[in-house]
C-alpha cells in the first residue's frame, strides 16, 4: 500500500471548514501549555500560602510553559499509559529544580477538567466575535432593504407582503437570542478549581496540615490567576458534565438559527429573488453549466445538522456518569466538544461570507408581487368603493366573479394576472384607472415592516452588538 500523507484519514473540520484560530484552541500546544499554566498557578498559590516552594522553582516552571517537549511526553505515555503523568514527567525533565513540586496535591482532573473549561470559554468568545459580525451583516442588509416590498409566504404559499429587510430581521432575531444565551454562559463559566481526587480536597487539607481556610484560599487563588471569578462550590473528581451539555446546547441553538436562515436563502434563490455570492470562476454543476447552486448555504445546513446531532453526546455523558466519576466520558469529550465548536466556527464564517454578499433581484421580486398583489388588493379597492357609496355585498360578489376569471387565466392558460384590468373595465366601483392603480402601489401593503426594521435595529440589535463593536469587520477567508 502507498504510504504518504494522503493515505490517512484527515478531519475535514480542520482541513476544509473551521478557522485556524478555532483549531488552535483545541490544539495540543494550547492544551498542554494550559496544563502547565495551571501547574504554575497551583505552585504559586501553594508558595503564597506557605508551602516549601522557592521562587527559583517557580521561575523554572514559568520559563517552560510554552516550551513543550512533545516527543518525550509521547515516549513516556507509551510506558506509563497515563497522559497526565507523562506530561508531569516531561515537564520535570525541563525543570530539574522544580520537578518535585509539579502537580503537588492535585489529581489528573485538576489539569484536564480546568483546561476543558478554559478551552470552551475561549472558544465561546471566538464564536461570539463571529456571531456579532454575522448579526451586523444582517443589520446592514435589513436597513438597506427595509422599504423594498416582497411577497410574504406562509406554508410556502403567497401571503401578505413584507419587505426584504423585514424578512432578514427574522433571521437576526434568532441569532440575537443565541447571542444572549452565549453571553450568559460566558459570564457564568466556572473552573473545576482545586478539589482533589474525589472533590473533598483531602490531599490539600493534609498539605496545609488541617487548615481549611488555606485550602479554600488556594482554590480562590488558582481561579484568580487563571482569570476566573470562581470555581464550582462542589464537585466529584470532575466538574459536572452538565456544563458540557449547556455549552454545546448554545452551539446547537446557533446551528438551528443558521439552518433556518439558509433554508430561506435557498428557497428564495430557487425563486430567483435572492442569491448568495457566486464568484466569477465558480462552477455550479459539473453537468449543467448554467446552474448557480447555493452551495455555501447548503454547506451551512449540512454542518448545522451535525452540530445539532452532536449536542446529544454531552447529554448522554451527563446522564450516565456514576457517583464521583467514571471514565466513559473522556473519549466522547475528545471528539464531541472540539468538533462541535469547529463546525460552529465554520458555519458562522460561511454565514458571514454569504450575508456580506447577498444579491437581491428587485425585478424578480416585483414580478412575483405583480402576479399575486391583484388578489390581495381587492379588499382595499372594495373598502374605497364602499366609501364612495357602493354596496359591500354586491361589490364583494363582483370581485369574487372577476377573481375567478383571473385565476382561471393564470392557472389554466398560463397567462398573466389581469384582475386589475377587469376591475378597471367594470363600472361597479365608481373609480377611474388612476385611482385604482394608486391603491396598487406595493408599499401600501407592507404595514409597519419598514418601521419595525428601524425599531428592531435601534432597540434590540444595536444595544446587543455595541459592546463588541471593536470586533466588527473581521476578514473571513473560506478554505473551499
Amino acid at each position: 500500500m502507498i504510504d504518504n500523507k494522503y493515505t490517512t484519514y484527515t478531519n475535514p473540520l480542520t482541513d476544509r471548514y473551521c478557522s485556524k484560530d478555532m483549531s488552535y484552541i483545541f490544539s495540543p500546544q494550547f492544551k498542554f501549555s494550559t496544563w502547565r499554566k495551571l501547574w504554575v498557578a497551583l505552585a504559586e498559590g501553594e508558595y503564597e500560602l506557605g508551602i516549601n516552594i522557592t521562587e527559583e522553582q517557580l521561575e523554572e516552571l514559568r520559563a517552560n510553559v510554552d516550551n513543550i517537549n512533545f516527543e518525550e511526553a509521547r515516549k513516556i505515555e507509551k510506558e506509563v499509559r497515563h497522559d497526565v503523568m507523562s506530561h508531569v514527567k516531561a515537564y520535570g525533565m525541563q525543570c530539574d529544580k522544580a520537578k518535585g513540586i509539579i502537580h503537588l496535591g492535585a489529581t489528573s482532573a485538576y489539569v484536564g477538567d480546568n483546561t476543558d473549561v478554559i478551552q470552551m470559554t475561549e472558544a465561546l468568545k471566538l464564536i461570539r466575535v463571529k456571531l456579532v459580525n454575522l448579526i451586523n451583516n444582517l443589520k446592514e442588509f435589513s436597513l438597506k432593504y427595509k422599504d423594498m416590498p416582497a411577497l410574504g409566504f406562509t406554508h410556502f404559499q403567497a401571503a401578505q407582503l413584507t419587505t426584504v429587510g423585514k424578512r432578514a430581521t427574522l433571521w437576526a432575531q434568532d441569532l440575537l437570542i443565541d447571542l444572549e444565551d452565549l453571553n450568559f454562559r460566558i459570564e457564568n463559566m466556572k473552573l473545576r478549581g482545586v478539589k482533589g481526587t474525589t472533590g473533598t480536597q483531602a490531599s490539600f487539607l493534609s498539605l496545609f496540615e488541617g487548615d481549611h481556610e488555606k485550602v479554600k484560599e488556594l482554590d480562590r487563588l488558582v481561579c484568580k490567576k487563571m482569570g476566573y471569578q470562581s470555581s464550582y462550590a462542589v464537585s466529584g473528581q470532575t466538574y459536572t458534565r452538565k456544563l458540557d451539555y449547556q455549552v454545546i446546547s448554545i452551539l446547537s441553538g446557533i446551528a438551528q438559527s443558521m439552518h433556518k436562515m439558509t433554508n430561506d436563502i435557498r428557497l428564495l434563490q430557487s425563486l430567483k429573488e435572492l442569491e448568495e455570492p457566486f464568484e466569477k470562476n465558480q462552477i455550479g454543476s459539473s453537468a449543467m453549466a448554467y446552474k448557480r447552486n447555493p452551495m455555501r448555504s447548503e454547506r451551512i445546513a449540512s454542518l448545522s445538522k451535525y452540530i445539532i446531532s452532536e449536542s446529544l453526546s454531552p447529554a448522554l455523558v451527563e446522564a450516565t456518569q456514576w457517583l464521583e466519576r467514571t471514565l466513559d466520558d473522556s473519549a466522547n469529550k475528545r471528539l464531541a466538544i472540539p468538533q462541535a465548536f469547529m463546525a460552529a466556527d465554520a458555519i458562522l464564517e460561511i454565514g458571514i461570507n454569504v450575508t456580506d454578499g447577498l444579491v437581491v433581484y428587485e425585478n424578480m421580486i416585483a414580478k412575483r408581487i405583480n402576479e399575486e398583489l391583484p388578489f390581495m388588493a381587492t379588499e382595499n379597492i372594495l373598502m374605497e368603493a364602499v366609501k364612495r357609496g357602493g354596496d359591500r355585498q354586491e361589490l364583494h360578489e363582483v370581485i369574487r366573479e372577476l377573481s375567478m376569471k383571473a385565476a382561471y387565466r393564470v392557472k389554466h392558460e398560463g397567462k398573466d394576472n389581469n384582475l386589475i384590468e377587469l376591475i378597471i373595465e367594470s363600472n361597479a366601483f365608481n373609480m377611474d384607472k388612476e385611482e385604482i392603480l394608486s391603491i396598487m402601489d406595493p408599499i401600501n401593503f407592507v404595514g409597519r415592516a419598514p418601521e419595525q426594521v428601524v425599531d428592531f435595529v435601534n432597540e434590540a440589535l444595536d444595544p446587543a452588538i455595541e459592546p463588541f463593536k471593536d470586533s466588527i469587520g473581521i476578514d473571513v477567508d473560506l478554505h473551499v
